[in-house]
């Protein structure tokens, strides 16, 4: 019943704070942007109910629960966070529009996920920072990933001279553009790490059926390398910066939610 009960009240604030945002983003394309502090204050509350949500089905006694819905729910958590904390500095909370109706609908999904066993014994701590560096980095990826479809929605509009709006209210196309490359480097970064970590942390990849996931996340990893240096030398930006962050963005669902995927439903096995 508390599992419900957290998922309900996740749920509606999420979708609250996503409203808000979206008729903050309409009131301020036709006049004076209303503050954002109401569906700052949502979203808080929705983190709160959502962290004891993920208490009582991921944060086990006996170690980590993450099966495809737990682990789903708990990057949805941190996408969420890191939202919240970089809206405190940087313009970043137009991007709650898009990714936290998804987030919403993950917590409400969490409690109809079937029992799963334990992944991650609890003195295992090697493997589960490298399971928080992945799940962290992967976090940064989607929100890259979110601000690459609302970049390229403005860049549209601004191509098609066009500007008016919704994209009035947003902030100018080259600061959408740092954020967005701000975003992948700081995910490029723990993703580094946690290909690093994994290397040393888990043993016996093919024991476990985890090179698929290995390869593919080697292959994001690549992905966003060739974008950080095509934007550092030869000034990558827009829609090419748009379609490499959306690609190396597929490449990690793939490892992270297809790996799991197959373990769990074809396999029939857990893992973090």
């Amino acid at each position: 019943m508390i599992t419900y009960a957290g998922a309900l009240i996740a749920l509606t604030a999420y979708m609250a704070s996503a409203i808000v945002l979206a008729r903050r983003l309409v009131a301020g394309a036709t006049g004076t942007m209303p503050p954002r502090w109401p569906a700052l204050a949502l979203l808080t509350l929705a983190l709160i109910a959502h962290a004891v949500l993920l208490g009582t089905t991921v944060f086990l006694a006996g170690g980590l629960q993450l099966g495809i819905f737990e682990a789903a729910s708990m990057i949805g958590w941190i996408v969420a966070l890191v939202l919240l904390l970089s809206s405190l500095r940087r313009p970043l909370e137009n991007l709650g529009i898009l990714v936290l109706p998804v987030v919403a609908m993950l917590t409400l999904l969490q409690p109809l996920a079937p029992a799963t066993r334990t992944g991650v014994a609890s003195g295992d701590w090697h493997l589960t920072i490298h399971i928080l560096l992945s799940t962290v980095a992967y976090s940064l990826i989607m929100l890259a990933m979110a601000q690459a479809v609302l970049l390229r929605w403005q860049d549209n509009a601004l191509r098609r001279r066009r500007p008016g709006g919704l994209i009035r209210a947003l902030p100018p196309l080259q600061s959408m553009e740092s954020l967005l490359f701000q975003l992948i480097a700081g995910g490029f970064f723990l993703l580094s790490l946690a290909l690093v970590s994994g290397l040393l942390f888990v043993d016996n990849l093919f024991a476990q059926h985890l090179v698929h996931k290995s390869v593919l996340s080697t292959a994001a990893w690549l992905t966003f390398a060739v974008l950080l240096w095509g934007h550092w030398r030869h000034g990558w930006r827009g829609r090419t910066a748009v379609r490499w962050t959306l690609g190396g963005g597929a490449f990690l669902i793939l490892a992270y939610f297809g790996s799991k995927l197959v373990l769990e439903v074809l396999l029939q096995r857990t893992w973090g």
